[in-house]
Order: structure tokens, then sequence, then C-alpha cells
């Protein structure tokens, strides 16, 4: 049996972040260490530390799928795991995050207002009032929060309903952070060969 080393429980993180933006939504700001540290990790180091040992969504995933016996444990269609569903998903992933950037622009800047809602899939809105005091942070604080979470939230569904119905790690096959830090992984490590040659 494998050593225990202390990211083997990143998957407490995955489950806090959710319990935390629950029960107040500020908390949802905490998502944008799994936003940025895979990325830094794959720039400075040219590989997927990240996606193959500290993503506790993708350990929660698999404590669920396998540990619990939640997924059918059946291969995901090769679909999924294509280039052009890939970087399409990246695509309406990344449009969907600069929406949400937007939004809090426009919230900042006095054109627009607080919504204090969760959306799930980008278009059912769960209100989610009890989780923001008003006035305890700018208004465009409090909007990040509320779209970020939704974003972390929406994956987090897809990724549970991909496990349930294939293998618990199925998520991982399309994720964007994965497609990001992957390409960057690619260019990094070209370049690399570049300089040796």
């Amino acid at each position: 049996m494998r050593e225990k080393h202390w990211y083997d429980y990143l998957w407490i993180w995955a489950l806090l972040y959710f319990l935390l933006g629950f029960f107040n939504i500020l908390f949802a700001w905490l998502g944008m260490i799994d936003f940025l540290l895979p990325l830094g990790i794959a720039v400075v180091r040219g590989d997927k530390a990240f996606c193959n040992s500290l993503c506790g969504r993708g350990q929660l995933f698999n404590r669920l799928g396998s540990g619990c016996k939640l997924s059918r444990g059946r291969p995901a269609p090769k679909w999924m795991s294509a280039k052009w569903f890939r970087v399409g998903f990246l695509i309406f992933f990344l449009t969907m995050f600069g929406n949400m950037v937007f939004q809090t622009y426009l919230v900042a800047a006095g054109a627009g207002t607080l919504r204090e809602a969760v959306k799930l899939f980008w278009t059912f809105r769960v209100p989610w009032g009890w989780a923001y005091a008003a006035g305890t942070v700018s208004d465009w604080v409090a909007q990040f929060s509320f779209g970020f979470y939704s974003l972390m939230l929406t994956s987090a569904l897809i990724g549970l309903v991909v496990m349930v119905l294939y293998r618990p790690r199925t998520w991982c096959t399309f994720c964007p952070m994965g497609t990001m830090t992957q390409g960057i992984c690619k260019l990094k490590n070209a370049g690399g060969q570049k300089d040796s040659a």
C-alpha cells in the first residue's frame, strides 16, 4: 500500500470550499487558489503536478466514485477526451468566466447592481441571500463571489454527473484547468527542447 502524503487529503479542501461558500459567499474567493496554482505550477515546472497530485476535486471524485462505489466505472465516450471537445469546453468555460468578470466590472463601475444569486449550469438562478450580509464588502467583491461560486459549483456538479455515469475522474479528461495546463506544458517543454538544441 502506498504511503500517505499531506496532499492525499486535499479532497477535504474541495468539500470545505463548498461548505464555507454555502454559509458565506465571500469564501468563494478561495477558489482562485485552484484557478491560479495549476497555471503557476505548469508555467514554473512544465508539468501537471497539480492535476496529478494536488487537485482536491479530482481526489474527491475518486473517493466518492471508487471509495464510496458511486461510480459505474464505465469508460467515457471517446468524444469526451477528444481535442475538439476539450478545447471547445475550455472556450465555453472561459466565455462564462469572462462574462462573470464583466458583470463584476459593471457592478464596480456602478453600471450594474449586485445580484445575490448563484446560477447553476449558467442558467438556473438559485437565491443565495443568506450567504451574504449586504454592505460587508464592496458590491463588486460580492458579485465576483457569487459568480465564481456559481462557476465552481456548476463545474463540480458536471464532474459529479460524469463520475456517476462513467469512471470516477472522467471530469479530468475535459477539465478546463487541465486543458490549459496541458497547453502551457507543451509550450514550455517545446521551448526547452529548442533551447537545448
